[in-house]
């Protein structure tokens, strides 16, 4: 029997309150693999339980890791040699896990399989394979698909140039790289997620940061490290847009990662005349965190491309509703990376939204708006994408009339806990659980 999640959504109040949301995913991801090869006992707290980060920590026990699991949000883990996995790792839906482990993998001296759910297998993996072949790694696709076949073999570092900015390929390289003879040197196109490089440098390697170089000189052991995972800004910006564009909302968000290769939505919606204020408060395991309170604003529409785009890839589906509820054009474009990821999001979101009356001019790399649009209750489909479904979700308390998402339980992909975090701040989303 399936269980299909569905939200109902009704309009008509304001965000108002304080709240913290779930930890970075991003970050959560790499203090579970990073403390793994680690020497010595890591505390994490503030981690993310969701959908995609509870499959790599599964896949780093299946590796002989041992985890104490103190809270879904908090453990121990006590790093250090990988052992041979008994089948294939299993990172489900997570681009992240399996693009990250196979950086690892290519470096351990026993074979693996990475696989993952049909969604996952329809991800592009050549990206890493490629630059990990380069580096001597035996990585093999299917068809430039996963699973992934990984064999032992003598890893040498490389000069690698990115054709496009990546956090996932940069990272996959760096870990291969703490495991190759001499040193790996990436040459980045534009800014893309740095939380490896900061989490690499908070326990010990020999890595060397510039705008459009990376350096890695291996043979510095990783030292375990204890932090807390920073409030995911990717999550955030539902909420963040949320209280934009929904009359009378007044929001504060704290202990929310500021990592400047992440704030790429608070800058354009900043730039709309979005009334965003943000106060730096601490560093969390090399990444800036603070506060962010959020007032109803009238937005404008802006013209986004370039670099911003890579800082705000995952927020784009959001971002559109914002663009719905702003006063003049706004024009994306630089942004085709969002046909890979867990769906088309660019075409998925088109589709979703103009059963809301949208009018939407979507383009190879991004879409046009002119708004403001008034959008209608309706129902619409997730398509088992979180970011579709939380955008969705929002689209819904902005529109006239009650809307339900379907099959919206992927929001724990990455939001344990959405609905309810919307309630406490005084919207009304109704979780309905239906069995098909």
């Amino acid at each position: 029997m399936h269980i299909r999640d569905s939200f109902t959504v009704t309009p008509g109040a304001p965000l108002r309150g304080e709240t913290i949301v779930p930890g970075d995913k991003s970050i959560s991801h790499r203090a579970v693999f990073f403390n793994a090869i680690a020497g010595g006992r890591a505390h994490i707290k503030g981690w993310l339980p969701a959908g995609d980060t509870e499959a790599s920590l599964r896949a780093v026990r299946a590796l002989g890791i041992p985890i104490e699991r103190i809270s879904p949000t908090e453990m121990i883990i006590d790093g250090g040699m990988l052992h041979e996995p008994e089948q294939a790792l299993d990172l489900v839906n997570s681009g992240t896990g399996i693009r990250l482990l196979a950086g690892i993998m290519a470096g351990q001296s026993f074979p693996s399989v990475l696989d993952g759910s049909e969604q996952l297998r329809h991800r592009p993996m050549n990206r890493i394979v490629t630059p990990l072949q380069m580096m001597g790694a035996d990585i093999h696709g299917k068809d430039g698909y996963a699973p992934l076949s990984v064999k032992p073999a003598k890893l040498r570092g490389i000069e690698y140039r990115m054709p496009i900015a990546s956090a996932q390929v940069k990272s996959a390289i760096l870990l291969a790289g703490l495991f190759a003879e001499g040193q790996t040197v990436i040459g980045q196109p534009g800014p893309a997620r740095d939380h490896t490089e900061r989490m690499l440098q908070a326990m010990g390697a020999k890595l060397t940061v510039e705008p459009e170089m990376i350096a890695l000189e291996p043979g510095n052991p990783l030292t375990a490290v204890d932090f807390t995972v920073p409030g995911d800004i990717s999550s955030a910006a539902f909420l963040i847009v949320a209280a934009c564009i929904i009359p009378d909302s007044h929001i504060t968000l704290t202990g929310i990662s500021l990592n400047p290769t992440r704030t790429g939505i608070l800058d354009v919606l900043q730039e709309m005349g979005a009334d965003i204020t943000v106060v730096e408060t601490g560093l969390e395991a090399g990444d800036p965190v603070g506060t962010i309170t959020v007032k109803h604003s009238q937005l404008k529409g802006a013209r986004v491309g370039g670099e911003v785009v890579v800082r705000m890839i995952d927020e784009f589906p959001i971002f559109m509703v914002a663009a719905l509820a702003a006063e003049g054009q706004t024009y994306v474009r630089d942004a085709g990376e969002l046909r890979v990821k867990e769906t088309d999001r660019l075409q998925v979101m088109t589709e979703e939204l103009l059963k809301m009356g949208a009018q939407i001019n979507e383009t190879p790399d991004g879409f046009y708006i002119v708004g403001p649009q008034k959008l209608n209750g309706a129902e619409v489909y997730g398509h088992d994408d979180h970011r579709i479904s939380m955008s969705l979700v929002v689209a819904g308390l902005a529109a006239s009339g009650s809307s339900k998402v379907i099959d919206a339980r992927c929001t724990a992909d990455s939001f344990p806990g959405y609905a309810d975090t919307l309630q406490k701040l005084g919207v009304s989303v109704v979780v309905n659980h239906e069995e098909q």
